[in-house]
C-alpha cells in the first residue's frame, strides 16, 4: 500500500514544549512509541502542533498555531483534518467541533468535576462544558487509570465497554543511580497547584526534620509564595536530567496529592529506585500496589521517617513494580484503540 493510501490518524500534540507536566509527557512518549508499530500496522501517524521540533522520529509533523484555544478547536484544526485527509484524530479532553472524521479523546482525570477548590473558575466552566460532550461525541475514550475510568462510567454515564485504560509508562532515563546515598530531602513533584497539596508535604517534612524540594511549574504564585514561607525550596518547573537527578538525591517522593487521574512522579520515583510516601488516594494506590509507604495525609511525617528506615526494601519494592508499566505496552493498546475505531 502506497504512503498516500495508508490511513491518517492525526494526534494533537499542542501540549509539546509547553511545560504541561503529565499530559506533556503523555503525548512525547505515546508518539515515540507509536511510530514503529504503527508502521508494522500499515497507519500513519501525525501529530499537529506548534513545535514540530520536537516531534519524534517516525512521525509526521504538522504546523497549527492559534492564539485563542477555543477558536482552535472550533475552526482551524477540523480544516487541517480536512486538509490532510485524516481518518481518525485523537485529542485530550476535547475534541475538534465539526470533525470530519471519528475521534478518539484522552480523558485524565475528573478532578475539576469532584471539587471546585481544585481549579480556577474560568477553566472549570470550560472543563464542564467541553469535556462531557467530548466523552459523549468521540468513538472511544482513553484513560490512564482504572480509576478514572470508573469517574467516567460514574459522572457521564459512559458505557463500560467505550472507556479503554492505557496506563502511563516510564521513560529510561529514570534509572536508579550507581552512587549510594541516603537522601539529604524530601522531594514533591507536581504543579504547584491547591489540589497536588504541597503544603501537607512541606509541613510533614518539616516535623520528619527533613527539608524538602518542591519543582513543577507554578500555577498558583500565592501558594508558591506560603511554601517558601515555610522553608521549602520551591525550583518551578525542571529539566528532565535535573529531575532525575534530584529523585536519586532525595531521601523519598512525598506525594501528597488530593485528587489524581495515575501518579506520574510516583511511578518515575520507583523507577529511579527513590522510596516513595504517598496519600491514600484510590489512582496513587493503584500506581504503587505494595511499593509505595500509604498513609493518610495525618500521618505523612511518620511515613517519611518509615521511607527512610525503611529505604533499602522499599527501593527494591519500587524497582519491581515500576517493571509494570511501560509506554510501549501504552502505545500498543492505544494502537488497538485506533485500529477498532478505524474500522
Amino acid at each position: 500500500m502506497s504512503q498516500r493510501h495508508k490511513p491518517l490518524v492525526v494526534v494533537d500534540a499542542d501540549t509539546l514544549g509547553r511545560q504541561r507536566t503529565g499530559d506533556e509527557r503523555y503525548v512525547l512518549n505515546l508518539l515515540r512509541e507509536l511510530a514503529e508499530p504503527a508502521a508494522e500496522a500499515g497507519i500513519r501517524i501525525a501529530a499537529v502542533t506548534r513545535r514540530p521540533d520536537l516531534v519524534p522520529d517516525g512521525i509526521e509533523p504538522l504546523t497549527l498555531t492559534t492564539a485563542v484555544q477555543e477558536l482552535r478547536m472550533l475552526l482551524t484544526l477540523p480544516r487541517l483534518l480536512r486538509r490532510v485527509g485524516a481518518a481518525l484524530v485523537h485529542t485530550q479532553y476535547a475534541v475538534p467541533l465539526r470533525s470530519p472524521c471519528p475521534a478518539v479523546v484522552t480523558i485524565h482525570d475528573l478532578s475539576f468535576e469532584r471539587d471546585p477548590a481544585w481549579m480556577p473558575f474560568r477553566d472549570r466552566l470550560v472543563f464542564r462544558n467541553v469535556v462531557p460532550q467530548a466523552a459523549r461525541a468521540a468513538a472511544r475514550v482513553l484513560t490512564v487509570s482504572e480509576r478514572t475510568k470508573r469517574d467516567l462510567l460514574e459522572v457521564y454515564g459512559l458505557p463500560a465497554d467505550k472507556v479503554v485504560v492505557t496506563p502511563n509508562g516510564v521513560e529510561a532515563a529514570f534509572a536508579p543511580s550507581d552512587a549510594v546515598s541516603q537522601g539529604a530531602y524530601v522531594l514533591a513533584i507536581g504543579a504547584v497547584q491547591i489540589r497536588k497539596n504541597q503544603l501537607a508535604a512541606v509541613e510533614a517534612a518539616a516535623e520528619a526534620g527533613l527539608p524538602i524540594v518542591v519543582v513543577g511549574p507554578v500555577k498558583d504564585e500565592a501558594l508558591a509564595q506560603r511554601l517558601r514561607e515555610r522553608g521549602a525550596d520551591v525550583r518551578g518547573y525542571v529539566s528532565q536530567n535535573d529531575l532525575v537527578e534530584l529523585l536519586h538525591g532525595a531521601a523519598c517522593l512525598v506525594q501528597a496529592s488530593h485528587f489524581e487521574g495515575f501518579g506520574l512522579p510516583l511511578l518515575e520515583a520507583m523507577a529511579s529506585g527513590t522510596p516513595v510516601v504517598a496519600v491514600d488516594e484510590p489512582a496513587l494506590r493503584e500506581v504503587a500496589g505494595e511499593a509505595a509507604v500509604i498513609v493518610p495525609e495525618r500521618e505523612l511525617a511518620a511515613g517519611i521517617r518509615l521511607a527512610v528506615a525503611d529505604r533499602e526494601r522499599l527501593r527494591a519494592a519500587g524497582l519491581e513494580r515500576a517493571k509494570a508499566f511501560s509506554w510501549r505496552a501504552s502505545a500498543e493498546r492505544t494502537l488497538a484503540v485506533y485500529r477498532a475505531a478505524l474500522r
